[in-house]
Protein backbone atom coordinates (compact mmCIF):
# COMPACT_ATOMS: atom_id res chain seq x y z
CA UNK A 1 0.00 0.00 0.00
CA UNK A 2 1.17 3.42 0.36
CA UNK A 3 0.70 6.22 2.69
CA UNK A 4 -2.01 8.78 2.79
CA UNK A 5 -2.89 11.26 0.38
CA UNK A 6 -6.06 12.23 2.28
CA UNK A 7 -8.07 11.83 5.54
CA UNK A 8 -8.96 7.73 5.83
CA UNK A 9 -12.25 6.81 7.20
CA UNK A 10 -10.36 4.40 9.48
CA UNK A 11 -12.74 2.14 11.67
CA UNK A 12 -12.46 1.64 15.31
CA UNK A 13 -13.55 -0.85 17.63
CA UNK A 14 -15.31 -0.41 21.12
CA UNK A 15 -12.29 -0.74 23.96
CA UNK A 16 -12.06 0.13 27.35
CA UNK A 17 -8.59 1.90 27.56
CA UNK A 18 -9.50 5.03 24.84
CA UNK A 19 -7.13 7.67 25.21
CA UNK A 20 -6.13 11.04 23.15
CA UNK A 21 -2.59 11.89 23.38
CA UNK A 22 -1.42 15.28 22.07
CA UNK A 23 2.50 16.22 21.09
CA UNK A 24 4.18 18.28 18.64
CA UNK A 25 4.09 17.15 14.91
CA UNK A 26 7.15 17.25 12.96
CA UNK A 27 8.15 20.37 10.76
CA UNK A 28 6.44 20.42 7.35
CA UNK A 29 4.58 17.31 7.32
CA UNK A 30 0.56 16.11 6.34
CA UNK A 31 -0.88 14.56 9.17
CA UNK A 32 -4.43 13.07 7.65
CA UNK A 33 -7.26 12.11 9.81
CA UNK A 34 -7.36 8.14 10.29
CA UNK A 35 -3.84 7.93 9.35
CA UNK A 36 -1.14 5.41 11.66
CA UNK A 37 0.66 8.65 14.13
CA UNK A 38 4.29 7.76 15.96
CA UNK A 39 6.37 8.76 18.97
CA UNK A 40 9.69 9.65 17.87
CA UNK A 41 11.78 9.56 20.85
CA UNK A 42 15.10 10.33 18.52
CA UNK A 43 12.99 14.34 18.05
CA UNK A 44 10.40 14.27 20.70
CA UNK A 45 7.60 14.98 18.23
CA UNK A 46 5.21 12.83 16.21
CA UNK A 47 4.63 11.90 12.28
CA UNK A 48 3.25 9.36 10.18
CA UNK A 49 4.56 5.72 10.54
CA UNK A 50 6.23 4.38 7.67
CA UNK A 51 9.90 5.31 6.92
CA UNK A 52 13.07 4.65 8.11
CA UNK A 53 13.32 6.70 11.28
CA UNK A 54 10.41 4.51 12.62
CA UNK A 55 12.37 1.62 14.25
CA UNK A 56 12.98 4.01 16.94
CA UNK A 57 9.43 4.95 17.61
CA UNK A 58 5.98 3.67 19.61
CA UNK A 59 2.68 4.02 18.21
CA UNK A 60 0.18 6.49 19.50
CA UNK A 61 -2.51 5.14 17.44
CA UNK A 62 -4.98 6.91 15.17
CA UNK A 63 -4.59 10.58 13.96
CA UNK A 64 -7.70 12.25 14.71
CA UNK A 65 -7.74 15.53 12.83
CA UNK A 66 -5.86 16.86 9.58
CA UNK A 67 -2.79 19.11 10.46
CA UNK A 68 -0.73 20.55 8.30
CA UNK A 69 2.96 21.46 10.22
CA UNK A 70 5.31 24.31 8.44
CA UNK A 71 8.56 25.01 8.99
CA UNK A 72 9.42 25.60 12.63
CA UNK A 73 6.50 24.00 13.71
CA UNK A 74 4.85 24.19 17.15
CA UNK A 75 1.26 22.71 16.02
CA UNK A 76 0.13 19.76 18.10
CA UNK A 77 -1.21 16.90 16.30
CA UNK A 78 -3.75 14.69 18.25
CA UNK A 79 -4.23 10.80 18.11
CA UNK A 80 -6.25 8.31 20.07
CA UNK A 81 -5.49 4.79 21.08
CA UNK A 82 -7.71 2.06 20.67
CA UNK A 83 -8.95 -0.75 18.51
CA UNK A 84 -8.66 0.19 14.64
CA UNK A 85 -8.92 -1.39 11.36
CA UNK A 86 -5.66 -1.00 8.90
CA UNK A 87 -5.11 -2.28 5.76
CA UNK A 88 -3.71 -5.93 5.11
CA UNK A 89 -0.29 -5.63 3.61
CA UNK A 90 0.84 -9.48 3.59
CA UNK A 91 -2.94 -11.56 3.68
CA UNK A 92 -2.51 -11.90 7.21
CA UNK A 93 -5.26 -14.34 8.38
CA UNK A 94 -7.06 -15.34 11.72
CA UNK A 95 -4.20 -17.44 12.92
CA UNK A 96 -1.80 -13.88 13.31
CA UNK A 97 -4.65 -13.17 16.39
CA UNK A 98 -2.31 -12.18 19.43
CA UNK A 99 1.40 -11.43 17.11
CA UNK A 100 2.24 -8.48 16.69
CA UNK A 101 1.74 -5.83 14.04
CA UNK A 102 3.83 -3.49 12.33
CA UNK A 103 2.92 -0.40 10.49
CA UNK A 104 4.68 0.05 7.12
CA UNK A 105 3.27 3.36 6.36
CA UNK A 106 0.53 5.02 7.98
CA UNK A 107 -2.48 3.07 6.82
CA UNK A 108 -0.57 -0.84 6.19
CA UNK A 109 0.60 -3.32 8.73
CA UNK A 110 2.42 -6.40 8.47
CA UNK A 111 3.04 -9.65 11.14
CA UNK A 112 7.01 -8.59 10.00
CA UNK A 113 9.18 -6.14 11.64
CA UNK A 114 11.83 -5.65 9.30
CA UNK A 115 14.14 -2.53 9.12
CA UNK A 116 11.75 -0.03 8.74
CA UNK A 117 8.96 -0.60 10.97
CA UNK A 118 7.36 0.05 14.23
CA UNK A 119 5.31 -2.20 16.28
CA UNK A 120 1.33 -0.63 16.09
CA UNK A 121 -0.22 -2.84 18.06
CA UNK A 122 -1.50 -6.69 18.90
CA UNK A 123 -3.87 -8.39 15.88
CA UNK A 124 -7.04 -8.94 17.58
CA UNK A 125 -9.25 -9.48 14.61
CA UNK A 126 -9.24 -10.08 10.68
CA UNK A 127 -11.76 -9.33 8.12
CA UNK A 128 -12.44 -8.79 4.14
CA UNK A 129 -11.78 -5.58 5.26
CA UNK A 130 -8.42 -5.07 6.82
CA UNK A 131 -6.59 -5.86 10.01
CA UNK A 132 -7.75 -4.77 13.44
CA UNK A 133 -4.89 -4.10 15.73
CA UNK A 134 -5.04 -3.03 19.42
CA UNK A 135 -3.36 0.21 19.48
CA UNK A 136 -1.90 1.26 23.18
CA UNK A 137 1.37 3.53 23.73
CA UNK A 138 3.96 2.09 26.00
CA UNK A 139 2.67 1.63 29.73
CA UNK A 140 -1.20 1.83 29.43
Amino acid sequence: MTALAANRDTPKMLSPFEMVWEYVGVDSLTFYKGAIIMFDRSDGKVRPAGGTSQSDGWCLGRCMEKVVTGASNTLTVKAESGIFRWVNGESITVASLGLPAYADDDQTVFTTQGSTRSKVGTIVAVDSSGVWVATYPAGV
